[in-house]
């Protein structure tokens, strides 16, 4: 397990290097990295690593989100408050549901096993685009319309709606009884629940901080170990209460910069040292869940599937900021940042197979394939595009 590390750190560090060299986001390096040592590459990584993947992977998640909600300031979260709103749910609807008419024609298969599929791959990482959004936030790039801000926020609750519909097609596959206005009810309970428990957390922390003399880095690792437990919270109460635990996770962060600024400005350098580690377990265990081999399997069918889908996700980003003040390349910006998968992926993409599904093989295939083409090529067009389009704010 040591060896594996070791081999994470130091490898990781310098593919994400010279990927950087290539002028290419280092993030796919680490992906790539992570594809070629894993199970199905060449088999570096222990079994003890792999077994405890998905928790790193939390882990990780959770520091560059705690970063984001430190990076958020409310008179730029209410610029972008309604347009933040619809990005969370119209692209996610638009591709799942293209997904869903696509699939079931081309694949032959049940409307609701398309759907399935659909709202697998309707999922945006967070993951990709979190860290990305983060460095035009400190470039002060896009800042004065809050275009980042809005990516952030859109990104980090398009996750709930995929995953609660995706469960929702699980649930009317064979005989399980489904209450489908429930599934639709958790949506909002599960968004509302997970902010205002985030509030309580960083109202609370803001008390501890202000009353007791702590370093910086104990009140970082603090802030990190609770949002560990808020995290766990939402796995122990699934199945009674749902709750967008990450979502609240983001909150803290906002919070503790909208409470206490005095402190929330110096925290994001101790956050940003653990990073440093935590974004090479990341992208190098994400990498390893893919299997090249499973991919391959779903061919052009599966392509023409993705590429149908992101264009109805697409669509959904134009139509959610229509009305906004964002030009045409702004606009089309946003477009490319709602482009990488990843995370929920590699998380569920099994999941259907497991349950018996005659179309999970075919899931999983184009699941593992929308990893390999969305999250390379849509990392590669947010930094280009980001870089080229976003205008740089007066300091």
């Amino acid at each position: 397990m040591a060896l594996s590390l070791a081999i994470i750190v130091l490898l990781g560090l310098a593919f994400n290097k010279g990927f950087e060299k290539l002028k290419l986001p280092g993030l796919l390096g680490m992906l790539l990295l992570g594809i070629l040592i894993g199970p199905f590459g060449l088999n570096l990584i222990s079994k003890e690593i792999l077994n405890i993947s998905s928790e790193l992977r939390k882990i990780a998640l959770i520091v560059i989100l705690l970063r984001a909600g430190l990076g958020i300031k409310k008179e730029t979260l209410n610029k972008v408050g309604v347009p933040a709103l619809k990005m969370s749910c119209i692209p996610g609807l638009f591709e799942g549901f293209t997904i869903l008419f696509t699939a079931s024609y081309l694949l032959g298969i049940t409307t609701v096993e398309a759907g399935i599929l659909g709202f697998i791959i309707a999922a945006v990482s967070p993951a990709v685009i979190v860290p990305s959004m983060l460095h035009f936030i400190q470039m002060r790039k896009g800042e004065q319309k809050g275009i980042p801000t809005l990516v952030l926020a859109g990104a980090s609750i398009d996750d709930v709606f995929a995953i609660t519909l995706f469960s929702t097609f699980l649930g009317l596959y064979g005989t399980q009884n489904l209450n489908i206005f429930r599934q639709v009810l958790d949506i909002p309970i599960s968004i509302v629940l997970g902010i205002g428990l985030g509030v309580v957390v960083g109202i609370s922390l803001v008390m501890i901080f202000q009353n007791f003399h702590i370093r910086d880095t104990k009140k970082a690792l603090i802030i990190l170990g609770i949002a560990i437990v808020f995290t766990s919270l939402e796995d122990a109460l699934k199945d009674m209460i749902p709750m967008a635990s990450l979502l609240g996770v983001m909150t803290i962060g906002f919070i503790i910069l909208e409470k206490y600024p005095k402190v929330a400005n110096r925290l994001p350098q101790k956050f940003n040292k653990i990073w440093v580690f935590a974004e090479l377990l990341l992208f190098v265990l994400v990498g390893a869940q893919v299997n090249i081999y499973v991919a391959l399997n779903s061919g052009l069918i599966g392509l023409l599937i993705i590429a149908v889908g992101l264009i109805g996700r697409s669509l959904g980003v134009l139509l959610s900021l229509a009305g906004t003040n964002l030009n045409r390349r702004e606009r089309f910006f946003c477009v490319f940042a709602y482009i990488p998968k990843a995370t929920v992926q590699a998380a569920i993409g099994a999941v259907p197979l497991a349950a018996g599904i005659p179309s999970g093989e075919v899931i999983l295939a184009i699941s593992v394939l929308s990893i390999i083409i969305t999250a390379p090529l849509g990392a590669i067009a947010i930094r280009i595009t980001g870089e080229k389009w976003l205008a740089e704010d007066a300091v």
